[in-house]
């Protein structure tokens, strides 16, 4: 170093505290000890990081109030941290901390609010409705004419565990993305069959979610993406995002069905489609078992 020159000063990384909305579904794992997690997607609206464990898998979106409200999302009002993929995070101990961010849960929502009695005349009524909303819409599902969802929504429809499964064990994975249409269309299907079977006291219903969660979930987290794979477990226990749980309300009389259907079906290129072509899949089963006496 040459006489008179300063060294140079060492470069300080603050970190930004900040807090948001967080499901229910985040409460434990974000108040376990802290474990490493990384970034499994980053965009303007969102970053998602998978936390490493040998568990079902644990993803947690961070997104801002103009995304997709995820089931397993903290919501903040703070912009995204400028991430990437790869990048290393933290998670546990009340916090998260991705990039210079650091967030805390201010408050806390339910993914999976119960729907109280419904009538099955209610479904009955909303099932042509659904069905003509989503034949007029632009947006399609991206397994129009796949086999495998035809037989899907006919195991359903009867009651047949064995169709059902063999059904979803082909549409696992099915599709481009991060949220396969295949599982798209499974997560409409158990949210649908656990919330409508449930609110109308269809048994059969609430009993056939309980196994296909169960074939559903087992070893998805090397089926499928691990964005999806963690969604999967949410349908699994009847959690779902903000306009999935609007469409269920609209189904149940409780609000505008058709404004609410219209939100859903905008959601990404096909997801929204795959996820209404699910709930009508479940909605057509709660009413053909309750019927039959369950």
């Amino acid at each position: 170093m040459s006489v008179g020159t300063r060294p140079k000063a060492r470069r300080v990384h603050v970190r930004t505290h900040g807090t948001g909305a967080a499901s229910t579904t985040l409460r434990q794992v974000l108040e376990a000890p802290r474990r490493p997690a990384r970034v499994l997607a980053a965009f303007p609206a969102g970053v998602y990081l998978e936390i490493r464990t040998e568990l079902e898998p644990q993803v947690i979106a961070v997104v801002t109030g103009q995304a997709t409200r995820l089931p397993n999302a903290m919501v903040v009002s703070d912009p995204m941290p400028q991430v990437a993929v790869g990048d290393e995070a933290c998670v546990g101990d009340g916090s998260i901390d991705v990039g210079r961010l650091s967030l805390r849960a201010h408050r806390w929502w339910n993914p999976a609010p119960p729907l109280g009695t419904v009538k099955v005349a209610e479904l009955v009524r909303s099932l042509p409705a659904m069905a003509g909303l989503c034949e007029r819409s632009s947006r399609r599902s991206g397994l129009e004419g796949n086999g495998a969802a035809d037989l899907l929504a006919q195991g359903c429809a009867e009651g047949s565990l064995l169709k059902s499964v063999v059904a979803a064990e082909q549409l696992i994975g099915l599709g481009p993305g991060l949220t396969p249409s295949g599982d798209d269309v499974l997560a409409g299907l158990l949210v649908a069959l656990r919330h409508l079977g449930g609110a109308t006291g269809a048994d059969r219903a609430v009993w056939l979610a309980d196994w296909l969660a169960a074939a559903v979930t087992f070893d998805v987290r090397g089926r499928t993406t691990p964005i999806s794979a963690a969604l999967l477990h949410c349908a699994a226990r009847g959690e779902a995002s903000g306009e999935v749980l609007a469409v269920l309300r609209g189904l149940a009389g409780r609000q505008s069905l058709e404004s609410a259907l219209h939100r859903l079906l905008q959601l990404g290129h096909t997801s929204g489609a795959d996820l209404a072509w699910g709930l009508r899949i479940g909605l057509a089963a709660v009413i053909d078992l309750e019927g039959r006496g369950n």
